[in-house]
């Protein structure tokens, strides 16, 4: 039992809880991971070890920063939603694989897709509406707060992923909370 749980439940929720933060910022979760692949702290499946190499750390370093930077910019902030649903879908993807010790592809990609990309893009679905809401309401002055809160929260949920992956499980829950109420609200308007 100890087994399953060290070889699936505790790799499948951290691959969740960082795909969850991948849909608040692209770039911030393939950093940390990376970086803590890159010294050691972080074990990475062998497929990916490419995500522990010093270029790559660089890579996502830099692009987090301009991604979050990016996303105080006043109408940037609607266009990277464009790009980022999909793009948070492949790093979910990619970062939920990462983590999966299974060596058999169709388990460990069908898990991947389903619970990483969908995850992420779950996530990263319910930011853009939030932004979108909060420009017709707030003619775009309240989109700073929902940028700082996400990338706090991007932060926040891939640090307790690693630290403390049963945390997700709380994660979930939440998401779960806020598909819900997305959806209802939606109907409303």
């Amino acid at each position: 039992m100890t087994d399953l749980l060290q070889f699936y439940l505790i790799p499948t929720l951290l691959g969740i809880g960082l795909s969850a933060a991948c849909g608040l910022r692209v770039f911030f979760p393939l950093f940390l991971v990376s970086l803590l692949g890159y010294i050691g702290k972080l074990s990475i499946t062998e497929n990916f070890l490419w995500l522990t190499q010093l270029p790559a750390v660089i890579t996502f370093g830099v692009a987090s920063f301009i991604e979050i930077v990016a996303y105080f910019i006043p109408l940037i902030d609607h266009l990277l939603d464009a790009v980022t649903i999909p793009s948070s879908i492949v790093s979910g993807i990619v970062l939920f694989a990462s983590m999966f010790p299974e060596n058999e592809s169709l388990i460990k990609w069908a898990m991947a897709i389903i619970a990483g990309g969908g995850t992420a893009g779950l996530v990263s679905s319910v930011t853009s509406l939030a932004r979108l809401k909060s420009t017709a309401f707030t003619a775009g002055l309240g989109n700073p707060l929902i940028a700082f809160t996400e990338t706090i929260g991007s932060i926040i949920i891939s640090g307790l992923s690693i630290l403390f992956p049963f945390f997700v499980i709380l994660v979930i829950a939440v998401l779960i909370y806020l598909g819900i109420k997305t959806s209802s609200f939606i109907k409303r308007t």
